[in-house]
């Protein structure tokens, strides 16, 4: 297995939507177990193939939950149904992500406090399970990767402007930026 480069906010890979995975193969497995290497190494609870220069519809996660689903998996080609998103505020305390694509930064976002996901393991065998609470929030999070959007691009907006004042003084936003986990510091303080 092989740590793969995590690529930053503002490249292209990262902000459009990936396409369906159609062969499943060696290459999508081995892809699958570089993922999860990566994803080990830098403290992530999911990782999605766009977070890796990957514009395919595949993402990991490892997670214990109370939900009966496996604790680490991988979805191919997956489909989410929500719950309906509170309009409220998000709280600062209880509702705050970060992303390995948008480094040390973490900040508020309301989600879902349920969502079923279908989709496919790496060998095309059906998956189908329910996630709640924090459990849903990393579903929701790796999924959305697959449609171009990262967490920050959900934000109010005083939380945006933070976001965006953060990638400006990093000098993200520019194609070919990425960081090398247990290479780089780790931007959380793992």
């Amino acid at each position: 297995m092989t740590v793969l480069p995590i690529t930053i906010w503002g490249e292209p890979v990262l902000h459009r939507r990936a396409s369906e995975v159609e062969v499943y193969d060696d290459g999508l497995r081995t892809l699958i177990a570089d993922m999860f290497e990566t994803n080990d190494v830098a403290n992530g609870v999911g990782l999605a193939a766009p977070q890796v220069g990957v514009g395919k519809r595949i993402f990991i996660y490892k997670f214990a939950n109370d939900d009966g689903a496996p604790p680490s998996g991988v979805l191919v080609n997956p489909v989410l149904t929500l719950s309906k998103i509170s309009g409220a505020l998000p709280d600062p305390d209880e509702e705050e992500e970060g992303c390995l694509s948008f480094p040390g930064g973490q900040y508020p976002l309301k989600r879902a406090e349920w969502a079923r996901v279908q989709g496919f393991d790496g060998e095309g065998l059906a998956v189908d399970f329910e996630a709640t609470g924090w459990f849903a929030r990393v579903i929701q999070h790796e999924f959305d990767h697959l449609d171009g959007k990262l967490y920050v691009d959900r934000l109010v907006d005083r939380h945006k402007r933070k976001a965006k004042k953060q990638a400006k003084k990093s000098g993200w936003g520019v194609p070919g930026l990425t960081w090398m986990p247990g290479v780089d510091p780790d931007p959380f303080g793992h």
